[in-house]
């Protein structure tokens, strides 16, 4: 596929479609409801929710979000937005947040490699982050409840006892509590009701899985409710860690076997799930003027670190060895052997541990029939744990690793004041505030840099402060002229703060000595100051109960920063960056077509993305400035340059008879680099893709067979699709790397009873048992080991889950 095709062409084949469906929907009778009132009187989402989760011969089931501040239709929302409700998410398998990408368009979650602990990559239409570090901020927003979460550490999240889960594509800045350049993914948990009732589930599966989930909803006193819900899942890894050793005696390479290694060499397996989860929610609603949810919650992780192996060797820097031991095995050992202030050997933490909480208050407060005020306040905090093995082999001459320990904590404040001014204007105006604390303590043992020589060890202790602070004020106000047409205009005032101090010791805490001058970052403090104005312009007319067209213009950024992690004074005084910006313009059409038996929505844009921030592979040239060859891996952020990106994307429902339901998604992306930075180095080139992959898609079929005096029997069957995408190169003379493309099946069936109350249900997940690497390869030292690894995806595994409603 061609990288490139003219803007006006894409608007041609954009029109075209949009003119042929919405001409398709006027000439279909016009039965399907009337739009729901845009304002804070149209029905509430859980109740919404509920009643689509609810067998239906009037078509495609509905959904409320609240996108804009205000419950609206999905339908009357003029966004590119997903809306997945809590019957859905069971009935396609899933159970945490990165799951959710297969089915909305232009989506990636992905989880991270071990490098970066309990984390994930978020990235929509193309942007995004996947750096951990609290340093940098995430370029897609996630919120639980309204409460945003400021880092990717901890977001790979159960779905636990939600209502639904919204995914809007494109800039966010005027819509949300915090700037999201790329877009936003907001969890709604179920709210405290006033009655008594609950649910229990248990999964048992493949390799010893076991899932237990609940919710206890009760009410306290008229007005008062509360819900408490809990999960617990554990599965044995499916990358098994063998011992080089033991497998291989007599190696060139004379390394013994472990200590009681088992006789099958297998010490133990990545890849592993242990997760606990706790939430407790208050909800205090004596009249339709006042509702306040006051929410608790707990997470505890300890498992393996994710399921990686090495996928790109050079032998030539491995002594001739090629340490790949098989597509789900790896040699890699956390092991150091005694040298330079490591006085003995050791071995670094395999595992990854996460323990965090938080509470929040959400209270809205009717002012008068057409003003509400709502407050959002939150803190959480979390600590995660996590050692590294950098090369991912047994061998000793190529050691490298690190001990990580971060602790963050964070508080935020929104305010919102919603209203009507007849039924001429809807307005929202608000402000949020937050303040962050992080302290990164790592311990980094490097060695593979003398390879082939005497090693040059580099091993220093840091404990870095980050500091960051958001302070931001935005208004939207939605004008309705004309019967039918709603013109949207948005504005957001953010200003921001980053301090990063930089603390490089030996192991003792004392001065660190070292010939790459490391130990002269010691006390160094970089600060980042910035703000930024932001705006949305859109309009919306529906032409008919089943037809509604909008265009969007909006805008939106990513703060700039100072380099978290460099390894030598010239990374630390050179590697600033600036805010990367986006324009984006959007068009689009949803469309309720058949008396509602088919939903079609389609949507295009084009973003002019600027001053990208990408981390860098190359370190010879920083900021504009050569400084000659660095002995050292790179490890800077920088802005690569300017580029563009278009695309479409299209979601189709369909209830087309009694009992069958049908659902797809279909997306397409392509761009064009405009022009690359020096700061880039050779890692990233003109000619180069932007974004990949190009095609995502997806398509779901299930249909209830009733059984006459036995409940019903539900099939399902599932399909995602994701194309070829890009990995980098591994040097700047090298071809770009691409993991191919590939498509993973998942299969259900679900008996329940005529009261619908009492279900089993059969899955089997990755149905062909597709071999297959996630995105984003860790290669930051092939230059000096040799070696980049990936993470693997899972492979055929099948669950029998038993879940009753009392």
């Amino acid at each position: 596929m061609a990288n490139t095709i003219p803007n006006t062409q894409f608007v041609r084949l954009f029109a075209a479609g949009s003119a042929a469906a919405m001409a398709l929907a006027l000439a279909t009778p016009g039965h399907a409801e009337e739009a729901a009132p845009q304002d804070t009187a149209a029905p509430a989402p859980q109740a919404a929710a509920q009643d689509a989760a609810a067998p239906s011969d009037q078509g495609i089931r509905e959904i409320v979000v609240t996108a804009q501040f205000r419950n609206q239709r999905l339908q009357d929302t003029p966004l590119s937005i997903t809306a997945v409700d809590a019957g859905l998410l069971a009935a396609r398998n899933q159970t945490d947040i990165s799951q959710i990408a297969a089915q909305a368009p232009n989506v990636q979650l992905t989880q991270m490699g071990g490098a970066f602990g309990s984390s994930m990559a978020a990235y929509i239409r193309g942007i995004g982050q996947y750096d951990f570090n609290p340093a940098y901020e995430p370029g897609v927003g996630i919120y639980v409840d309204d409460v945003y979460y400021a880092t990717l550490t901890g977001s790979v999240m159960d779905l636990l006892d939600l209502d639904r889960v919204e995914v809007l594509r494109g800039p966010q800045g005027t819509l949300t509590g915090r700037n999201s350049i790329g877009g936003a993914i907001k969890l709604f948990s179920v709210k405290p009701q006033p009655e008594d009732s609950g649910t229990i589930e248990a999964v048992y599966g493949s390799r010893d899985r076991v899932d237990l989930r609940g919710s206890l909803n009760f009410k306290i006193a008229d007005g008062l409710s509360a819900r408490i819900s809990g999960v617990y899942k554990r599965q044995d890894g499916y990358v098994n860690i063998v011992d080089f050793g033991c497998k291989n005696p007599g190696n060139a390479l004379g390394i013994k076997s472990g200590a009681n290694v088992p006789t099958d060499c297998i010490t133990g397996k990545l890849g592993e799930k242990n997760y606990s989860g706790l939430r407790g929610s208050l909800r205090y609603n004596p009249n339709d003027k006042i509702d306040w949810v006051v929410t608790g919650d707990y997470t505890y992780e300890n498992r393996s670190n994710a399921a990686s192996v090495i996928s790109t060797i050079d032998t030539t820097k491995t002594d001739g060895i090629d340490f790949r031991c098989g597509p789900r095995c790896t040699y890699a050992s956390w092991y150091l052997d005694a040298g330079g202030q490591a006085g003995q050997a050791y071995t670094m933490p395999r595992n990854t541990l996460f323990s965090g909480w938080g509470v929040s208050s959400n209270l809205t407060v009717g002012l008068t029939d057409d003003l509400k005020l709502v407050s959002i306040t939150a803190y959480r905090k979390y600590k995660q744990i996590f050692g590294t093995d950098d090369d991912f082999t047994p061998d000793p001459n190529l050691a490298g690793g690190g001990y990580n320990d971060l602790r963050f904590h964070f508080f935020s404040q929104e305010l919102r004041l919603n209203g009507k001014i007849g039924d001429f204007a809807d307005f929202t105006l608000g402000g949020f505030y937050n303040d962050q604390t992080s302290v990164y303590f790592t311990r980094q043992d490097i060695r593979y840099i003398g390879h082939g020589a005497p090693f040059l060890f580099l091993q220093f202790q840091g404990n870095d402060p980050v500091n960051a602070n958001s302070k931001a004020a935005f208004g939207t106000v939605f004008l309705h002229p004309t019967e039918g047409m709603t013109i949207t205009g948005g504005l957001r005032y953010t200003k921001e703060h980053k301090d990063y101090t930089f603390v490089r010791k030996n192991w003792s805490g004392g001065k660190l000595t070292d010939i790459f001058g490391v130990g002269a970052l010691d006390g160094t403090v970089a600060n980042y100051n910035g703000s930024r104005v932001d705006w949305r312009l859109s309009v919306d007319y529906r032409f008919s109960p089943e037809v509604l067209a909008y265009a969007t213009v909006s805008t939106g950024f990513k703060g700039g920063g100072v380099t978290a992690r460099p390894f030598s004074r010239n990374q630390a005084v050179n590697g600033t960056f600036t805010p990367e910006t986006l324009t984006a313009y959007e068009i689009g059409l949803k469309t309720d077509l058949f008396d509602r038996k088919v939903r079609l929505n389609l949507s295009g844009f084009v973003n002019d993305y600027k001053n990208i921030q990408l981390p860098l592979a190359d370190c010879s040239v920083l900021d504009g400035v050569p400084i000659g060859t660095d002995p050292l891996p790179c490890a800077a952020i920088g802005n690569a340059g300017d580029g563009k990106m278009w695309g479409v994307e299209a979601e189709l429902s369909a209830h087309p008879v009694e009992g069958l339901d049908i659902d797809g998604t279909l997306s397409w992306i392509d761009g064009e680099w405009k022009r690359i930075g020096v700061t880039v180095g050779r890692s990233i080139q003109l000619a180069d893709p932007i974004v990949t992959p190009h095609w995502r898609g997806s398509f779901g079929i299930q249909y209830r067979i009733p059984v006459e005096g036995h409940g019903s029997l539900t099939p399902r069957f599932d399909l995602a699709y994701t194309g070829k995408q890009s990995i980098g190169r591994l040097s700047g003379t090298r071809p770009l790397d691409y993991n191919p493309s590939y498509a993973v099946g998942n299969a259900r069936i679900t008996w329940k009873n005529e009261g619908e109350d009492l279900a089993v249900s059969l899955e089997v997940q990755n149905l062909f048992d597709k071999y297959y690497f996630l995105p984003l390869r860790f290669q930051a030292l092939y230059a000096s080991a040799g070696t980049a690894y990936s993470n693997v995806g899972r492979p055929r595994e099948w669950a029998l889950s038993v879940s009753k409603k009392f």
